[in-house]
């Protein structure tokens, strides 16, 4: 299972892979005008505009996995 899980991990990141070059040009410019202090803050509150969602929306698949499971179990008793 944790191998099945690991290999869906690694699908998705190398899926995910090309978005990352997907920008606005407003953003790419006004990022490349920045110094790299700037730059290293707007990647930092690019990660912390991110983690949020991600956690929330783990924690609710890891949750209905859960359910899922639970009623599986139910429907076989």
């Amino acid at each position: 299972m944790k191998q099945r899980l690991l290999m869906l991990a690694f699908v998705s990141f190398l899926w995910a892979a090309p978005a990352l070059g997907q920008g606005c040009a407003m953003c790419y410019s006004n990022t490349t005008g920045t110094t790299k202090d700037g730059q290293r803050a707007i990647s930092r509150g690019i990660l912390v505009l991110l983690v949020p969602p991600f956690c929330f929306m783990t924690i609710g698949v890891g949750l209905a996995y859960r359910y899922g499971k639970k009623r599986d179990a139910e429907q076989l008793d």
